[in-house]
């Protein structure tokens, strides 16, 4: 049978029905990349709630205390009762506010139970502190002497005298002369590489020992954090030693 041209009419409806297929092949894909983005888009969602889930989880549930794991050495600074099993770390900074309002504690826990636990004093200068080194360096320069608690005490004791001052390292000659030190020798103690190198380990041992923040206090290589001296009396009791 021989061909027949098409009619104009035939043509344009067959250009009609081909536009409404094509059409409808690229409505048909657009849905399926809406289908796949908005997939996407919900499994992300679902990940994140989940992920805020678990967090939360762990943030409710801050699992058990750090352990401090840096033993107890000649190098630390310690006093009350040396036999004991008892042992109380706290990582310090003498130009740290805090650090200062804990002291009294502190002194009045040794004082009323001294001869219950060894007490070891360890520094942890931040480095926010600009003069914190340096008052680390003239308590040890000070125990070199025989003298680190008396310094302690005076550091502490007189913290808003040299903590933002320029010449703290003077202030520091003229506690170290009230305390009757060779100042020669406290001069040459506070600048030498053994007492810099000292501060510095044990600086480490508290990173080591995710310290970030002082005053920080482990009883028994256990991290506490007491409130009050009731509550710091109970948690040295507790610990069997």
């Amino acid at each position: 049978m021989d061909n027949q041209p098409l009619s104009k009419k035939e043509v344009y409806e067959l250009n009609r029905v081909a536009k409404k297929q094509e059409a409808e092949i690229a409505e048909k894909k657009k849905q399926r990349k809406s289908i796949i983005i908005w997939s996407v888009v919900g499994l992300a969602v679902l990940g994140s709630v989940w992920g805020m889930i678990i967090l939360a989880k762990r943030s409710s549930d801050p699992g058990p205390s750090p352990i401090i794991t840096t033993a107890i050495s000649a190098d630390d600074q310690t006093t009350g009762n040396k036999d004991s099993k008892k042992i109380l770390v706290e990582y310090s900074d003498f130009q740290c506010p805090a650090c200062k309002a804990y002291q009294p504690l502190v002194k009045q826990l040794l004082k009323e139970h001294g001869t219950e636990f060894l007490f070891v004093y360890r520094h942890f200068p931040l480095p926010q502190h600009k003069n914190a080194k340096a008052g680390a360096y003239a308590a040890e320069a000070a125990g070199v002497q025989g003298k680190f608690w008396e310094m302690h005490d005076k550091l502490f004791d007189g913290q808003t005298d040299w903590a933002e001052k320029g010449n703290a390292g003077d202030i520091f000659i003229e506690y170290a002369k009230s305390l009757n030190l060779d100042i020669n020798k406290f001069k040459e103690d506070f600048a030498s590489d053994g007492v810099h190198q000292k501060v510095d380990r044990q600086y480490k041992s508290g990173v080591a020992n995710f310290v970030n923040s002082t005053p920080t206090f482990f009883i028994n290589g256990k991290k506490i954090q007491p409130r009050s001296y009731e509550e710091f009396v109970k948690l040295v009791e507790e610990v069997n030693g």
